[in-house]
């Protein structure tokens, strides 16, 4: 079984990715390590949490990440800014400056998860490196 893998790296103001699976590739965006704390931190690294299609109230369609140590409600969703964000994870197909906050952001989110959806199966193994 493939796994979707993101390999990190630790900014002071945010984390930055690259997501893949397969042949997909896509950048991501995340709070800034806080010691796992929920809604202002980035999830830990780990190899071999459970990701999963899933229909949310608030952010339509999603990849919930389960098993998360000490947290709920993960998911990788559509958003364009840090400041959308409360420990989840947005994906987008380049990284650049948008708004003039001097915090990275990702560009065209909604259609890359929308492509990501596509390829994965209803349910995987994600590991972040």
């Amino acid at each position: 079984m493939k796994k979707l893998r993101i390999e990190t790296w630790q900014r002071g103001d945010c984390t930055l990715g690259i997501l893949t699976y397969g042949d997909f590739k896509c950048f991501t965006l995340e709070l800034p390590w806080k010691d796992n704390e929920k809604n202002v931190s980035c999830i830990p690294r780990v190899s071999g949490y459970v990701g999963e299609k899933h229909e949310s109230p608030s952010n339509g369609s999603v990849i919930a990440i389960n098993n998360v140590l000490n947290r709920t409600y993960i998911q990788i969703h559509s958003a364009n800014f840090l400041r959308q964000l409360k420990g989840c994870i947005a994906v987008g197909d380049s990284i650049k400056f948008l708004d003039g906050d001097s915090l990275p952001d990702v560009t065209n989110s909604k259609n890359t998860l929308k492509a990501l959806l596509e390829v994965l199966p209803d349910k995987f193994t994600i590991e972040i490196t």
